[in-house]
């Protein structure tokens, strides 16, 4: 089996391995075909390693996704949250085969090794990062495609909260999912709580998980929409639903607040 099949199909023997729910890998019907996230957290020391990677990220790393024909991608640094200073990066792929062999095809871009030679060719005294993780997580159902806000669009001021809701089990996790799926998303949206993307974590730690992520246009926003949301009468109803109570379905639950690159697409 050649290299390249190998991976595909490690990636997607792995991804269906932990799944566990129908209808993620493939849309039925006339649905949207749910796209993949890739997100990757760059956790970076002070000092010349964040000029290094940010040169990396908006020089190299943006344009040569947009020519393998990945994105919009998102690149976002921490506001409020653990292990600062981290960067957090979201690449939205339309496959899981894009996903897959997206780094073999960057580097197979001689722009790519160009722009990004002092990142890449970075001598182990003075790396370009203290570690990088990657997470694989399939868009929901009830979202199939990310959002672009429109402050992004429109090149305006804006926040992010990515969210971790964790599960002791992954029934717990499929039913927390599809508490989003039906009901829980539309309420998000009705007390503006802006989603950008939902995803079921596949591949990457601290699994069984779901993320997501909203997008406010400042802290004073964010903290306003939460507490319409809170206080919804239909949220109260459903979330104390016997099977949809945060006791049987979620087991931990952790947020950072982001800001936007300037270069960032999201």
């Amino acid at each position: 089996m050649k290299r390249r099949e190998f991976v595909t199909s490690s990636l997607a023997a792995s991804a269906m391995a932990g799944l566990g729910s129908t209808g993620q890998l493939r849309a039925t019907g006339g649905d949207p075909v749910p796209e993949y996230y890739q997100l990757m957290v760059w956790r970076l020391r002070r000092g010349p390693q964040l000029k290094l990677t940010d040169d990396f990220l908006r020089d190299a790393a943006l344009p040569a996704m947009g020519r393998l024909g990945l994105g919009p991608v998102g690149v976002f640094n921490t506001m409020i949250g653990p292990d600062s200073p981290c960067v957090y990066v979201l690449v939205p792929s339309s496959s899981l085969e894009a996903s897959a062999t997206a780094t073999r095809r960057l580097f197979a871009d001689p722009e790519f090794i160009r722009a990004g030679a002092a990142y890449i060719n970075a001598p182990a005294t003075e790396p370009g990062y203290v570690r990088l993780e990657t997470s694989l997580l399939a868009a929901f159902a009830g979202m199939p495609k990310l959002d672009v806000p429109p402050a992004a669009l429109e090149h305006r001021p804006r926040i992010f909260e990515l969210r971790v809701y964790e599960s002791h089990s992954k029934k717990a996790n499929l039913t927390k999912i599809k508490m989003f799926n039906e009901g829980e998303i539309a309420i998000f949206r009705r007390t503006g709580l802006r989603p950008v993307f939902f995803g079921e974590t596949l591949i990457g730690s601290r699994l069984p998980n779901l993320t997501y992520m909203l997008t406010f246009d400042n802290v004073e926003q964010r903290e306003k929409n939460w507490s319409a949301f809170v206080a919804d009468p239909e949220w109260k109803k459903l979330s104390t639903t016997p099977g949809y109570t945060d006791v049987e379905t979620v087991s931990n639950i952790s947020n950072v607040l982001l800001s936007p690159a300037p270069y960032s697409q999201i």
